[in-house]
């Protein structure tokens, strides 16, 4: 159980955002737009990096997505914008990365927070209180918490003023696992930064970083 792999599959998404020479536009974003950047036509381009334990250090993977909100719809009187994946380079079916293809997903701001279709919390920004989100049969207590600092975070695509979600685990009697998987997102841009770890271990294995993006307006 201490092995379970944090973070890739528990919400491997999003969008992150930074400038691509060509095709960037590197405005403010409208206010409209907010601390997620949900405009339609908005896209993001992500790869996964590896951890190399003899370097101590992380190298580009095959393996990029490409994520655009393609357009908004109406699920049960709420408005969700409707966003595209598309992943190349997984080509062994390594479990931990996405799939290869296309896939679709629904996000919207709710409170502040950024919530999906099944009102599963994709990001936590309106207080540093820690939220209970699962459990597996009582013994792991899975959590979601807002760090108290913001961080730079640098990429591809620049370097961001960036908000911190934890996302960890507690056994049945509170005492938290080492591993903890972090999610930054920068105001008006969204995911920039994610890391993937296992329970057992705190250094991480996997990151998924913003390389570019296009913003609207």
């Amino acid at each position: 159980m201490k092995r379970i792999l944090f973070s890739v599959c528990f919400f491997t998404l999003f969008f992150s955002c930074n400038s691509d020479d060509d095709t960037t536009n590197n405005s403010v974003t409208t206010p409209e737009a907010g601390f997620y950047a949900l405009t339609v036509g908005n896209s993001w381009e992500y790869r996964y990096y590896d951890y190399n334990s003899s370097s101590n250090s992380f190298e580009a993977s095959t393996i990029t997505e490409s994520v655009s909100i393609v357009s908004t719809e109406e699920i049960e009187g709420e408005t969700y914008f409707k966003f595209r994946y598309f992943t190349t380079g997984n080509d062994v079916n390594s479990p931990n990365y996405p799939t290869n293809g296309e896939s679709f997903r629904y996000f919207r701001e709710d409170s502040g927070n950024l919530i999906n279709d099944r009102n599963d919390i994709i990001f936590l920004r309106e207080n540093h209180e820690e939220r209970l989100i699962d459990s597996f049969n009582t013994s792991l207590l899975q959590y979601l918490r807002l760090a108290e600092n913001s961080y730079n975070v640098t990429t591809a695509a620049g370097t961001f003023d960036a908000l911190d979600m934890e996302l960890y685990a507690r056994d049945q009697d509170g005492n938290q696992y080492p591993g903890i998987s972090h999610y930054y997102y920068a105001d008006g841009i969204g995911l920039v930064l994610n890391t993937s770890t296992f329970l057992s271990t705190a250094q991480h294995f996997l990151e998924r970083r913003l390389e570019s993006y296009t913003l609207v307006n």
